[in-house]
């Protein structure tokens, strides 16, 4: 079982999350109409828009908001946008990827370069920190589902490669084409669980001081802001003390 990194999962900036939240409406809100564009309008017909709704109903999302981004998808009017992913590194070499969905290349392209420089970081080439993660599914359930080992043999007989516990949740993860698969798998065996997405997950991580965790933070903050950046994805971890420190 591997080692997991909890606060990598559980944010100690809870004001700035929930302050955040309705930009994450947003944001989600923008995946399920691009999803449902590029595919089928219902969800039972569309991984990617399962995958969507699902992470949108994980954080409370309206099912009116839900059914409003689909019914977008249909008109006219829907905007197309590019899906693009920004590799750079920031404070002291710590690895970051950066996927964003634009209408506009040039200035998410200027923007994201600018928060680099800015929080003392650069931008890199694609394929830059790739190599640094995998790209997998995960499938996150809250410790209730059960012990550890009761939910690692759910996910091996599920088809999963790896699970991570801790006194907070369990983490699967699988191969990203059988994400659905393992995910419909480990629901008849565990329940429906709390979040089912493809990440880029760090091959290890790097412990950081304050001083780097400082500027680390005021880039993935900027970045979050950015209404064009989907997701932000780092490999590196503090202490709980460093933590404490920040807030």
């Amino acid at each position: 079982m591997a080692g997991h990194s909890k606060w990598a999962n559980i944010q100690h900036r809870k004001g700035k999350q929930d302050k955040l939240r309705s930009k994450m409406f947003s944001k989600l809100a923008k995946e399920i109409t691009v999803a449902a564009k590029m595919g089928d309008p219902d969800p039972d017909k569309n991984p990617r828009l399962r995958l969507a709704v699902k992470a949108s109903k994980a954080v409370s999302m309206p099912k009116d908001v839900i059914e409003r981004a689909i019914k977008k998808s249909l008109g006219g009017d829907a905007a197309d946008y590019t899906e693009i992913r920004y590799e750079g590194y920031g404070a002291n070499g710590i690895a970051i990827i950066v996927e964003a969905m634009t209408d506009n290349l040039n200035r998410t392209a200027s923007n994201v370069r600018s928060y680099f420089t800015k929080c003392g970081g650069n931008l890199g080439q694609t394929g830059s920190v790739a190599h640094s993660f995998d790209r997998v599914g995960e499938i996150s359930y809250p410790a209730s589902a059960g012990d550890a080992d009761t939910v690692m043999m759910a996910a091996l007989e599920a088809g999963a490669d790896d699970v991570e516990s801790d006194e907070e949740g369990h983490w699967i993860y699988c191969p990203v084409e059988a994400l659905s698969e393992v995910s419909e798998a480990l629901e008849k065996a565990l329940g429906e669980s709390t979040e089912s997405k493809l990440i880029w997950k760090p091959q290890s991580r790097t412990e950081v001081d304050l001083d780097t965790a400082q500027k680390l933070m005021r880039l993935i903050d900027m970045l979050e802001e950015d209404d064009d950046v989907q997701t932000v994805t780092h490999n590196f971890d503090m202490s709980d003390e460093v933590a404490a420190q920040l807030g």
